[in-house]
């Protein structure tokens, strides 16, 4: 047992420590190797999702071996004269422009093929388009698109993981109504109220604990999904935080408990706390999709490390970083499952609470942990005792989780009266 302890000391303590030993990167440059055919050219990578730093990189770097990942997002239509301007600029400094097999894109630069173009390589060896060429580095990277292209719609991964967290969600509160013998008539106005909760709470918890700024500079961008800030334009909600989540479902389970289903709040919280457990880990998956919520930059030969060339300027340089967002997801199913099990094999249902304390202690003390990982989360108003504004919104949950566990005794049902027809 002593071994079992000391081996979560010494997780718990790699993590508190990473958060002071960082991995540096010289000039935000990670290292790799590009294979041509049988020779071996070791190359400087660089990526970022400023315009402005893509076109003044060519100045700043005087490195024979170097390659640019480009990005997608550079190459919208609002930004074509000045993209396709950058890319001659790396044409004009010795870059050769290939697509994402590699092969040289030799033609003009125009509005048809624009979003052909992926790397940009400067090295003493000129590549062809008979060559084959590979890129190894130490560290995965992770590049993937942004979503299900169907037609001109797009279908973004993130949005699809809130899809499926909902409708999993759906589905799995459906069989814990069938087996609680709960009228399924209840059901949708649960989803319903979860789903209000969620969205809105989500964004002001965001504003509110990160952002508090767009009350003043941008008020309807709070609570629509457009900017108003130099012309209206739709942007979509670029900023959810859990903690704001938790606070708004919660008061929206106290509302359906008391006014429509008629049960104990306690009650309700216990099967939302199994749902909400899975489809936290269907929206850390979407986050993984868009290089979002990343880690601290990292050793490039460790396991973890992945580099995100689509990862937003504020986290600092595109360098191998921590896959935080998988870490919670991780967690988050791990936590599910227990929750599950728990649900099913024992009699702690009809202990009101006392699934709702546990996933409360677990859901934030995951997120309390790998916080020491994550980089900041936009400005960090609330830090405590070198603790960030996450780790400390997350004490007062796990606090009152274990309330709540200890509370649960006086709440205890018996399957009867669980099961009492409506």
């Amino acid at each position: 047992m002593s071994h079992i302890f000391f081996r979560i000391y010494l997780v718990v303590f790699v993590c508190v420590t990473q958060c002071f030993f960082a991995q540096e990167y010289p000039g935000g440059l990670s290292d790799g190797t590009l294979k041509v055919n049988e020779t071996a050219l070791p190359v400087k990578i660089y990526s970022t999702t400023e315009a402005g730093d893509l076109n003044a990189f060519p100045d700043k770097t005087t490195e024979n071996n170097v390659l640019v990942i480009l990005n997608e997002s550079s190459f919208e239509p609002s930004f074509y004269s000045f993209t396709a301007g950058t890319l001659a600029k790396y044409k004009a400094s010795k870059y050769q422009l290939l697509d994402k097999n590699f092969k040289p894109i030799g033609n003009q630069i125009t509005g048809d093929n624009i979003k052909n173009f992926k790397y940009a390589v400067k090295s003493n060896k000129q590549i062809t388009a008979n060559d084959h060429v590979t890129l190894e580095t130490p560290f995965s990277i992770w590049d993937p698109s942004k979503g299900i292209q169907l037609g001109p719609i797009t279908l973004h991964f993130y949005s699809l993981m809130f899809v499926l967290a909902f409708g999993l969600g759906y589905v799995i509160m459906s069989k814990i109504f069938k087996i609680d013998n709960v009228n399924q008539k209840y059901l949708e106005p649960l989803f319903t109220w979860t789903l209000i909760g969620t969205i809105l709470g989500a964004r002001l918890g965001h504003v509110i604990f990160y952002q508090p700024e767009l009350f003043k500079e941008d008020f309807w961008s709070v609570f629509l999904p457009i900017s108003t800030k130099n012309g209206l334009k739709f942007t979509g909600f670029s900023g959810l935080a859990s903690h704001g989540a938790t606070i708004a479902v919660i008061i929206t389970t106290l509302y359906y408990s008391f006014k429509i289903i008629k049960k104990n709040p306690l009650w309700v919280l216990d099967r939302v706390g199994i749902v909400v457990a899975l489809g936290g880990t269907f929206v850390r998956l979407g986050n993984f999709f868009n290089s979002e919520i990343i880690g601290k930059p990292i050793d490039p030969t460790s396991p973890f490390a992945i580099l995100f060339p689509q990862q937003s300027s504020e986290y600092g340089a595109t360098v191998p970083r921590y896959p935080t967002q998988l870490f919670e997801a991780f967690g988050y199913i791990c936590l599910f499952v227990l929750l599950w099990i728990l649900y099913r094999k024992t009699s702690k249902k009809y202990q009101q609470g006392w699934l709702f304390g546990l996933f409360f202690i677990i859901l934030w003390a995951i997120r309390f942990f790998v916080e020491f990982l994550k980089m900041p989360q936009g400005d960090e108003f609330i830090q405590i005792g070198g603790l960030n504004t996450g780790q400390v919104l997350s004490i007062p949950f796990m606090i009152a989780g274990v309330i709540i566990m200890f509370m649960s005794n006086k709440f205890k049902i018996t399957q009867a009266e669980n099961e009492k027809p409506d």
